[in-house]
């Protein structure tokens, strides 16, 4: 088995709930070893089910995997100290989402700790950011949703706001630290001197709402809620065919082309309406009118042959389950063997010369890393 490009790393881990320990997930899946601190009741994210699988929520699972847990109270001045002595002298990396304040309270600020250790790499992920009457808030990923406009945006004109159904601003901001984190630990290789890196809840949702934006500010036009559709681009969206639904990414001259003939439709080519992208958005209605009509008369299954034939993109809408089972899912060996038939965990979206991080063990239980040592030497028990 290869060498992963974290391996060695230290990293401490404050904080609960997704995005924090998403950062810390995505430090163990590329080897770093990682400490999750934790209170005496844990994680909330542990009890955050049904479903549960070995103890704890399968949410849970699924961001903790390679990692340690250390269950201490921080309140306790004397832990505290005992573990700001370890991270001081094992840390190169220290992660933390506690509440605005709640560091800096407990001494383990990235003040505090970076004229201990000056090589540190101290992440602060906050939900409005580091600046700004907000500043201080407490924030989850649906507020972030709403707040940034996402939910806006997300859903059915003529429905109510509707949540992205995974936790994109939890985990795209996650993957936002990782980056930061792994920028300073580079610039640390030549300068021996680390940083601390601020990534928010907020920044990501603006970030992810940069297309919107911009059409805004372009247009002065808010942007629609457009289903599975996307804006300036026709046809590129799902159509129902007579057993569920097929996405048709036709999203160029060349490609809508390619599908009037699939569909033995040439006279839409020569149509003045359809001629170019822009003259298919304006006329979107009338053109999706007509392709949802004609693929409601066969299986998505016999549209996708006959559309991938023609070299024309697309996908069914799958569930869950037909996504699990489908064997391009299992070519990419994605998901990773528990030792429990009943459970495979999905690795890291990344492979190195082939090789995918493997699963070193489960998230853990609680405390399964034991104890700190208090500065006088006397064992803590947590």
């Amino acid at each position: 088995m290869r060498k992963f490009p974290l391996e060695g790393l230290r990293v401490f881990e404050f904080g609960g709930n997704v995005a924090g320990p998403y950062v810390g997930w995505i430090l163990a899946e590329l080897g770093a070893d990682v400490t999750k601190i934790e209170r005496p009741e844990g994680d909330d994210a542990r009890t955050w089910g049904p479903p549960f699988w070995n103890g704890s929520s399968t949410m849970f699972h699924a961001i903790n995997r390679n990692k340690k847990s250390l269950c201490i109270d921080l309140t306790d001045p004397c832990k505290a100290e005992a573990l700001r002595a370890r991270i001081i002298e094992e840390a190169d990396v220290v992660v933390q989402n506690l509440r605005p304040g709640v560091a800096a309270k407990l001494g383990f600020s990235a003040e505090s700790l970076r004229k201990e250790i000056p090589g540190l790499i101290y992440c602060n992920l906050n939900a409005y950011g580091a600046a700004g009457p907000l500043r201080n808030e407490p924030g989850y990923d649906s507020l972030m949703q709403a707040f940034g406009g996402i939910m806006s945006v997300t859903g059915v004109e003529g429905c109510p706001p509707v949540r992205a159904g995974i936790s994109i601003i939890d985990k795209g901001t996650g993957m936002w630290c990782v980056i930061g984190i792994l920028a300073a630990l580079y610039e640390r290789k030549s300068t021996g001197i680390g940083c601390v890196v601020d990534g928010s809840l907020l920044e990501t949702t603006l970030g992810w709402m940069a297309f919107h934006a911009a059409a805004f500010q372009a247009t002065g036009e808010a942007p629609e809620r457009l289903g599975t559709s996307a804006r300036g681009v026709v046809p590129y969206q799902g159509y129902e065919c007579s057993d569920g639904y097929l996405i048709v990414a036709a999203s160029n001259d060349r490609l809508f082309v390619k599908l009037c003939g699939a569909l033995d439709r040439p006279e839409w080519i020569d149509d003045d309406r359809f001629a170019t992208n822009p003259r298919r958005v304006e006329n979107k209605t009338v053109l999706n009118k007509m392709l949802e009509e004609l693929l409601k008369t066969r299986t998505r299954d016999e549209w996708q042959e006959i559309l991938n034939s023609a070299g024309v993109p697309t996908s069914p809408i799958q569930t869950v389950e037909e996504a699990l089972n489908h064997e391009q899912v299992a070519a990419l060996g994605m998901a990773q063997e528990t030792g429990d038939d009943s459970m495979k965990l999905f690795g890291l979206p990344v492979s190195f010369d082939g090789e995918r991080p493997p699963l070193r063990n489960l998230a853990p239980p609680l405390g399964d890393a034991g104890q700190v040592d208090s500065p006088n030497g006397a064992a803590d028990a947590d």
